[in-house]
């Protein structure tokens, strides 16, 4: 199938939409492949550099604040600026940071430029998924598109963890900010060519809108990341955290005066949307925390070493890679919500499972099982929570949609991770199964249950089609 674009003579050329989907996915799967990679490698950082812990976490939390602070701006962006514009202008920004970072003499360039690499993500991301929806007219292509759109996204992970260690032990970390440059330079050129251009929307852009959304997304992200060390009761954290509040409650004034809102406050009336936002940010709160507690479990408590642990979770990021793939197909066969229920069902069976393992426990038996039920259960469900907000879309706020999705995910993440972090600490760690690791695993399980519940409310059930903007 193709779709048609005019060139600058304006002579119609037929162009494989293929192509246009598999730039666009690309570019997105590429930053999750590196962002992946990157958490392998900072131990190679640190010694390469003489980087303190706590520059060592801004390497990684400099990235994601700016990352989750950006995302809704930049789907916004999309929206008004024109989502070709913005995804090659995210596309520049990413490269040329990746290309610093790679080149970084010192910690505190390396933060700059992780920083830097955040906002050129935010912008890309949201951008490439709103230029993906538009290259598809009905619910069921969205659906299936999505479905790509998600195997591809499991695909970065699992290459990310395959690759990460094998890439910096071989040729150095930096190698792995080296990696994307050429992948982004190609997927660059392919979607300016197979993307139609969209103009950008007359009207003016709601500048105090965006400073208070971005202001409170990202006060909130770095109270998240503080609470852990610093404490939920600690000054700076409780700055943050209020600070965040505060924008967002000015951000929901400035937009109910606003005569073109930045976020028109009218999409959280739509049930769908509001379940999946909810819902994704569940299931970030359960993968974050999740892979920061699992390799401590497996090589603190089950000996594991630390190539063996990352072989071993292999599985994970495969079947998160299948569910993606295989979510359209499921959905088809059982039905949308069913198949939402029965993904989210899945994940909280194997999170209690792996709750339950011990020392004494076998690979295959403490740990397979669990793996697959947890990636098949976080790849269907990314899939099924993304297609329920963004497939109903509306012309002019696919970005939006996107970037507020994806904004879900990280600040759950944020979340998920300050709270089971608490929750471990209130159990021993040095009980004879790891208690803390089995508890956090549990408190994950726990917030799986809630996705459940809020996935099987009646908000949940309406479906819209491609421009049903009620």
């Amino acid at each position: 199938m193709t779709i048609t674009r005019s060139t600058s003579r304006n002579i119609p050329r037929a162009v494989p939409r293929g192509l246009a989907m598999a730039g666009l996915a690309t570019a997105a799967g590429v930053v999750i492949l590196d962002a992946s990679m990157v958490n392998l490698a900072t131990p190679a950082m640190r010694a390469g550099l003489g980087l303190s812990a706590t520059e060592l976490s801004w390497v990684v939390d400099g990235y994601l604040i700016a990352f989750a602070g950006l995302l809704l701006l930049g789907g916004r962006l999309a929206d008004v600026l024109g989502g070709q514009k913005v995804f090659q202008a995210g596309l520049a920004v990413y490269t040329i940071a990746c290309l610093a970072c790679a080149l970084a003499p010192s910690g505190a360039v390396l933060i700059g430029a992780r920083v830097v690499q955040g906002v050129g993500a935010a912008l890309l991301t949201p951008a490439a998924l709103s230029l993906m929806l538009g290259l598809y007219a009905t619910l069921d292509e969205r659906r299936r598109a999505l479905g790509v759109w998600g195997g591809v996204a499991g695909a970065g992970s699992l290459l990310g963890v395959a690759l990460g260690g094998v890439v910096t032990q071989s040729l150095g970390w930096p190698a792995i900010y080296w990696l994307p440059v050429p992948f982004m330079i190609l997927t660059g050129v392919a979607v300016w060519y197979a993307v139609p251009h969209s103009p950008a929307r007359p009207g003016r852009f709601d500048l105090p809108g965006a400073a208070t959304i971005t202001l409170a997304i990202s006060a909130l992200a770095l109270g998240l990341i503080w609470a852990p060390d610093a404490g939920w009761g600690s000054p700076r954290t409780l700055v943050s955290l209020a600070v965040g509040v505060a924008a967002l409650a000015a951000f929901a004034a400035v937009e109910l005066r606003s005569p073109q809102p930045l976020v028109p406050l009218g999409v959280f009336r739509r049930g769908p949307v509001v379940v999946a936002n909810i819902v994704m940010l569940l299931l970030g709160a359960v993968s974050v925390g999740l892979f920061y507690f699992l390799p401590q479990f497996q090589q603190n408590v089950l000996g594991m070493s630390p190539v063996a642990t990352g072989l071993s979770q292999l599985p994970i990021a495969v079947m998160i890679a299948l569910g993606g793939f295989a979510a359209p197909l499921l959905a088809r066969l059982a039905g949308f919500r069913p198949a939402t229920v029965g993904s989210l069902i899945a994940l909280v069976a194997g999170l209690f499972w792996l709750a339950q393992s011990g020392p004494a426990d076998q690979y295959v038996t403490a740990l397979l099982g669990p793996f697959l039920l947890i990636g098949g259960g976080l790849g269907l469900g990314f899939v099924y929570a993304t297609t329920m907000a963004v497939s109903g879309a509306a012309m002019g706020e696919t970005g939006l949609l996107s970037g507020l999705i994806n904004a879900a995910r990280q600040l759950g993440g944020g979340l998920g991770l300050a709270a089971l972090i608490a929750m471990a600490a209130g159990s021993g760690a040095g009980a004879p199964y790891g208690g803390a690791y089995n508890d956090a695993f549990l408190s994950a399980a726990v917030l799986a249950l809630i996705a459940v519940v809020v996935s099987l409310t009646p908000a949940a059930r309406r479906e819209t089609a491609p421009g049903d903007a009620r």
